[in-house]
């Protein structure tokens, strides 16, 4: 049973120079969000760079992860495949390895419409027992999730969650005026976390959370606490590393920022390569400002979950 509640990193893959699983390293900032009081990990995300990762190193991960986590949070895995069989398949193996849910995202490569996506979607739910986080996110993967096929989807009692990424913020109001609770809304867009937060989303998918855990922690801490002034102060200074999220090459950036934090490698999988030239100086001037100013973080309460 997953509590969708709270910060929920989505997870960066670590590699060696020589295009191994870095394992060690991987652990390490899985170990570092925990600290800093995370409430789930969710590991193959597009900023994990799972289109890259064959089936054996996504059990390699399961398992690096799990010796971690030791059942104190959820580790939540990513469905991302361009056909039914495929996803059934990965959620099948996946079922027995420990992983206590699924993120799962519409058909890939094949834009499916309402009946094609709908259909994918309760054939997944029927292939586990398991709790399922729709992706919501037409932006990158051109399929919108509507509050009519949520509608339909309210008898599957395991999908429980969606991972909000619309870029529409009306979505969250409208969610929640015409399902209450039934579904948990996470923020999936780091730089709309704080407005959909104060609007009643329940969590946050996070993804500059990799090299910056506390500070994004903090803020989720301290609207739940209705301390807004407080995480406003905060979210404003995190703001324009936020944004790095939103941006085709969110992995390099991000990875580049997990350096810079002491958190991380910079190394990608093929076909990303590292950034380069003005590129790469405009990221790191935007990561080095940030951390002239990083703010003293205020004391909160421990939160239940």
């Amino acid at each position: 049973m997953i509590n969708w509640k709270g910060v929920f990193p989505a997870v960066t893959t670590k590699f060696t120079s020589d295009d191994e699983l870095d394992i060690k390293s991987f652990q390490s900032n899985i170990r570092t969000q925990m600290e800093a009081g995370v409430h789930g990990i969710i590991l193959g995300g597009s900023l994990g760079e799972a289109s890259t990762l064959t089936s054996r190193e996504k059990a390699t991960l399961i398992k690096a992860t799990l010796e971690v986590l030791e059942e104190k949070i959820p580790a939540v895995l990513t469905i991302a495949e361009q056909s039914t069989e495929g996803a059934i398949e990965a959620v099948k193996a996946a079922n027995e390895s420990g992983i206590e849910g699924f993120m799962v995202l519409p058909p890939m490569r094949y834009k499916a419409d309402d009946l094609e996506t709908l259909t994918f979607f309760k054939k997944i739910a029927q292939s586990t027992d398991l709790p399922i986080m729709i992706y919501n996110n037409p932006v990158d993967y051109k399929i919108l999730v509507t509050l009519d096929m949520f509608e339909e989807l309210e008898v599957f009692k395991n999908i429980q969650a969606v991972k909000e990424s619309t870029r529409d913020l009306s979505l969250v109001t409208k969610m929640i005026n015409r399902f209450g609770d039934r579904y948990k809304i996470l923020c999936g867009v780091d730089p709309m976390a704080y407005e959909s937060l104060a609007l009643g989303a329940d969590g946050w998918v996070a993804g500059l959370v990799c090299a910056f855990p506390f500070e994004t922690v903090a803020i989720y801490n301290l609207m739940e606490q209705g301390r807004y002034k407080e995480a406003l102060k905060i979210y404003r200074w995190f703001f324009p590393l936020l944004e790095l999220d939103i941006h085709p090459k969110l992995v390099q950036y991000i990875k580049l920022a997990e350096v810079a934090t002491g958190l991380g490698t910079e190394h990608v999988r093929a076909p990303r390569l590292p950034l380069v030239g003005s590129e790469r100086q405009r990221v790191l001037t935007i990561i080095q400002e940030s951390l002239k100013s990083r703010p003293v973080l205020p004391n909160w309460e421990k939160i239940p979950m």
